[in-house]
C-alpha cells in the first residue's frame, strides 16, 4: 500500500514495465525464463518493481552489442557527440521532479539529496558538453627540432568502457561518469545495485531520446558476483565506485588484464575545527557535512577534531542544530533526515552506536532506531569520549553518526585526520589563513574550507577523487574524460632523418647532436 504523502505524484502502473525495456536482460531474453528479481523501496509496503537477473552469457551479448554501436560511434565528431549530451541535458531539467521522484523511491533520501543528483547529472552533462573538443582535440605538440620534426598528439575512445555503481547516489553516479566515457567516443556496460536499477534505466530512455544510438549504452542488472566480475573481465577501462574490499577485487581482474581502472572507495572523513572558526555563522554547514543523505554519502563527515578552545561551544552548538534536523519520508520537501537504504544497513549503523557505548563513548544526542518514522530510518548521532578499540574511530559508518573529539593543538588536529588508511575528504572550519595552512597538511583528495563536501564536488572544472585506500584516477576536470582515451603520439620527420644527412660521418652525429641542444636551450625553443 502506497503511504498517503506519495500519492501527491503517484508512480503509472507500467512504470517498471517501460524501463525494463530498456534494460540487456530484456533484449537478451533471461526475462522469458522468469529470472526476475524484486526492488523494494523503503517508503513502500509493495515491491517498487522487478528486474531481470543478468547472467555472464548477457554481459557478453551486452558487449557485443555495444562494440558494434562503438565502431561508429567514435566515427562522429566530438561536437556531434557532446550536441546528443546538450539535449540530454535539456530532457534532464524538464523531467526533473520525476527522476528526482525515483532516487527518492528507490533509496528513502530526502528530496534534497535526491535533487543534489539531478543536478549533478546536468553540470556533467553540460560541462563536458561545452569542453570536450578543448579536452580530446587533436594538438601539435613540439617535436624533437624545429621544423624538421612535427609531432600530433591524439585522443582516442578506449574502446567499452565497464561502469559499476552504487546504490546511494544511483542517478548521480550511474549516469555522470557515463556521460564523460560516452562523449570520448566509447560504448558503456554498466551494472547498477540491486536496489536501485531504475535512476539508471530511466536515464538511459532520456539518453535515448536525446540521440544517443541505440545498444551504445547498455544496462545489465545483476550481482556483482556474476554480472560485475563479468564485466571486469571485459572491459577496456573500467569505472567503479564502492566499498574499498571490492575496488581491490575488481582491481585484480583488471590488473591482471593490464586494463585501466578508475575507483572511487571508502573515506573516513575528517573535520577540524580551529580555535577561529565562527562556529554560529557555520553550524548549519557543519551539520549538513555529516547527516545529508543520512551519512551513506562517500564524502560526509565521520569524525569531528575540535581545538580544546572552543570545543564546548562547537559541541553545544552542533548538538543544537543536529537536534533541529527532522526525519521524513514521502516525496516532498518537509523534512532534512530520510532513510538507511534497508535493514542491512541500519543494522551496521546500530551496531557501530552500541559497539561505541559498550567501549564508553557517550551518547550526546541520537543513537537510536526511528520505526516510528519508517522501517530504516535512525536518528543523526553525536558521540563523544570514545573508549580505545571503538569500531568505529577508524571504520567506515556510512550512517548518521559522528563523533567529536578534544584536541589540544591543531597540529594533533592534523595527525589524527592523517591517521587512518582512508584520505577521500576533509573539512576544515576557521579563518581563512588558519584553514588554508591545514588544508595543506591534510592527506586526502580533496579538503573544503568552512564547507563539508559541496564546494569541492560542485567545483566540476577540478579533477576529484580519493589517496591511500580511498580510490585512484579522478573524475571531473579535463582527467575526468580523457582517463577514458588513450593517447597517440604521431610523429613526422622531414627534410633529413634524425640521424643526420646520410653523406654526414657518423663520428660526427654525437657532437652535432649536442651542439643542437645547446643551441635549443639558449634559444628556449625545444621542449
Amino acid at each position: 500500500m502506497i503511504p498517503n504523502r506519495l500519492q501527491e505524484r503517484p508512480l503509472p502502473e507500467d512504470f517498471a514495465r517501460k524501463l525494463l525495456l530498456h534494460s540487456t536482460n530484456a533484449k537478451s531474453g533471461s526475462l522469458d525464463k522468469g529470472e526476475l528479481r524484486e526492488v523494494t523501496s523503503p517508503f513502500l509496503s509493495e515491491p517498487l518493481g522487478f528486474v531481470g537477473v543478468g547472467s555472464a552469457d548477457d554481459v557478453i551479448k551486452a558487449f557485443e552489442l555495444s562494440r558494434r554501436a562503438q565502431q561508429q560511434w567514435q566515427e562522429r565528431s566530438i561536437a556531434s557527440r557532446a550536441r546528443v549530451f546538450k539535449r540530454f541535458h535539456d530532457l534532464v531539467k524538464a523531467h526533473r521532479d520525476l527522476l528526482a521522484d525515483i532516487v527518492q523511491l528507490e533509496t528513502g533520501k530526502d528530496r534534497t539529496a535526491a535533487y543534489d543528483e539531478v543536478l549533478d547529472v546536468m553540470n556533467n552533462a553540460r560541462y563536458y558538453a561545452n569542453n570536450a573538443e578543448k579536452f580530446l582535440a587533436t594538438k601539435d605538440q613540439a617535436g624533437a627540432f624545429p621544423v624538421i620534426t612535427s609531432t600530433t598528439l591524439q585522443r582516442v575512445p578506449k574502446g567499452i568502457v565497464g561502469q559499476i555503481s552504487p546504490w546511494n547516489y544511483p542517478l548521480a553516479l550511474g549516469v555522470s561518469d557515463a556521460i564523460a566515457a560516452l562523449i570520448a567516443g566509447n560504448g558503456v556496460v554498466a551494472k547498477p545495485d540491486w536496489q536501485t536499477p531504475f535512476s539508471n534505466l530511466i536515464s538511459l530512455h532520456l539518453l535515448l531520446n536525446a540521440g544517443l544510438p541505440h545498444d551504445l549504452f547498455q544496462i545489465v542488472t545483476g550481482s556483482g558476483e556474476v554480472v560485475g566480475q563479468a564485466i571486469a573481465e571485459r572491459c577496456d577501462y573500467l569505472m567503479f565506485t564502492g566499498s574499498t574490499k571490492t575496488g581491490k577485487l575488481l582491481g585484480k581482474i583488471v590488473g591482471e588484464r593490464l586494463v585501466g581502472y578508475s575507483a572511487e572507495l571508502g573515506g573516513k572523513n575528517p573535520m577540524v575545527i580551529a580555535p577561529d572558526a565562527d562556529i554560529a555563522r557555520h553550524i548549519d554547514t557543519i551539520t549538513t557535512a555529516c547527516f545529508s543523505n543520512s551519512g551513506q554519502l562517500c564524502v560526509s563527515i565521520e569524525r569531528i577534531y575540535v581545538h580544546k578552545d572552543i570545543y564546548d561551544e562547537f559541541l553545544t552548538a552542533f548538538t543544537a542544530a543536529t537536534e533541529k534536523l527532522t526525519l521524513g519520508s514521502g516525496l516532498n520537501w518537509d523534512y532534512n533526515v530520510g532513510s538507511l537504504i534497508n535493514q542491512d544497513q541500519l543494522d551496521r549503523v546500530t551496531a557501530f552506536v552500541d559497539d561505541a557505548v559498550v567501549k564508553g563513548a557517550t551518547v550526546i544526542t541520537g543513537g537510536i532506531a526511528r520505526p516510528d518514522v519508517g522501517p530504516f530510518h535512525f536518528e543523526p548521532t553525536i558521540l563523544a569520549d570514545l573508549g580505545e578499540g571503538t569500531d568505529l574511530e577508524t571504520q567506515e559508518v556510512f550512517g548518521p553518526v559522528v563523533y567529536v573529539k578534544r584536541v589540544a593543538s591543531l597540529d594533533e588536529a592534523v595527525e589524527l585526520a592523517n591517521s587512518t588508511n582512508y584520505g577521500l575528504n576533509a573539512s576544515v572550519f576557521g579563518a581563512a589563513e588558519t584553514a588554508e595552512r591545514l588544508a595543506f597538511q591534510i592527506e586526502s583528495g580533496s579538503v573544503t574550507i568552512n564547507d563539508g563536501y559541496a564546494a569541492t564536488w560542485a567545483s566540476i572544472s577540478t579533477p576529484l577523487g580519493g589517496v591511500k585506500e580511498s580510490g585512484m584516477a579522478r573524475r571531473h576536470g579535463p582527467e575526468g574524460i580523457t582517463k577514458y582515451t588513450e593517447v597517440k603520439n604521431i610523429a613526422q620527420q622531414r627534410i633529413m632523418p634524425m640521424r643526420g644527412p646520410k653523406q654526414m660521418p657518423r663520428k660526427y652525429y654525437g657532437q652535432l647532436m649536442t651542439t643542437a641542444l645547446d643551441l635549443g636551450k639558449k634559444l628556449k625553443f625545444l621542449p
